[in-house]
């Protein structure tokens, strides 16, 4: 029996209209665009304005586009999963509200919660789906609305992060093409260097959490660079390693949009050209479970069958990997 593998036949991204630049962030906070840039590589970010919109609806927007892309009916997806922390709401989860506003009656689905790492742990998760041949359709989506959970006093993070994501097709393929292989990896005490304080279950919503500004995401800038250097380019070099591969048979690395500064270290480190480096950080910012598909988005013109790929990504929590992958189309 032939082996199956989990193909992409398909990405579509969405990102709001509103264009919040740097120059506008310089009235809100106490920073300047030469600032900005100079430590981050963003020279604008999206953020949702649309009255009554939320996570869910950007996913619509997103699926809709793959659904045409691929030829796809509604009701022929039978799985879809959401990466991202700012989901509509604690529960219900926005996979399965998704599903319900496309149409997708014959589908379940769930949301993974792995920060920046989000749509690389969903991306796994549904290709394992596939391999085993229980599911033919599989729907991952990678978005945030970081701007829901930001204070716009803070210029530690009010700079950085954007709003936006992408989805992705995988169906079952016999060629060897679609996801090959993963290094997946978790440190749970890195959890006091990127969070969200308050609104869980250690410590809910109340009039103190909020007088405070526990609703919003703290960062630890120093730390939080260093393990993402670290983690980003040890999970590259691993799943390399693991499938003999040498940069010269890389096509395209997709790391992250955290920070041109850990994007350019983790290259270096891996002695990796810039220009097969993929990067919109400039255009979106850090849109967390959202950057890895809106890179392929953006890129997809310039993707050929049979290119081989290597996602990368570094979230809160800490999460951390890297993600072999041959392009299907």
């Amino acid at each position: 029996m032939s082996k199956k593998y989990a193909t992409i036949t398909g990405v579509h991204g969405y990102v709001p209209d509103y264009v919040l630049t740097n120059k506008e962030l310089e009235t809100m906070v106490d920073t300047n665009d030469e600032w900005i840039q100079s430590r981050t590589g963003i020279k604008e970010r999206r953020i949702l304005k649309k009255e009554g919109w939320a996570a869910s609806d950007m996913g619509v927007e997103m699926v809709k586009g793959l659904l045409e892309k691929t030829n796809t009916k509604p009701e022929e997806v039978d799985m879809l999963i959401c990466a991202t922390i700012t989901g509509d709401r604690v529960f219900p989860d926005t996979a399965n509200t998704i599903a319900d506003k496309i149409g997708a009656k014959n589908s379940f689905g769930f949301d993974i919660n792995a920060a920046c790492s989000g749509f690389l742990y969903a991306l796994s998760t549904g290709a394992k789906f596939v391999e085993s041949g229980s599911n033919k359709k599989v729907i991952v989506v990678g978005l945030d609305v970081m701007s829901s959970i930001i204070d716009y006093k803070d210029r530690s993070t009010c700079i950085i992060f954007g709003d936006g994501g992408g989805a992705v097709m995988l169906e079952p393929t016999e060629e060897k093409t679609g996801v090959q292989d993963a290094v997946l990896k978790a440190d749970g005490s890195g959890r006091e260097f990127l969070n969200m304080a308050a609104g869980g279950s250690l410590k809910p919503h109340t009039p103190e959490t909020l007088a405070a500004g526990e609703q919003y995401v703290y960062q630890e800038g120093r730390p939080v660079f260093k393990a993402a250097v670290k983690g980003m380019s040890g999970a590259i070099k691993d799943v390399m390693e693991r499938n003999d591969l040498t940069n010269d048979d890389i096509a395209w690395l997709v790391p992250h949009q955290a920070n041109i500064r850990i994007i350019t270290s983790v290259a270096s480190m891996l002695d990796f050209p810039m220009e097969k480096v993929m990067m919109n950080i400039q255009k979106y910012g850090n849109t967390t479970a959202g950057t890895l598909p809106l890179c392929l988005w953006d890129y997809e013109s310039q993707l050929k069958k049979g290119d081989k790929i290597i996602l990368a990504a570094f979230g809160g929590g800490f999460t951390w990997g890297a993600t072999y992958l041959v392009w299907g189309y």
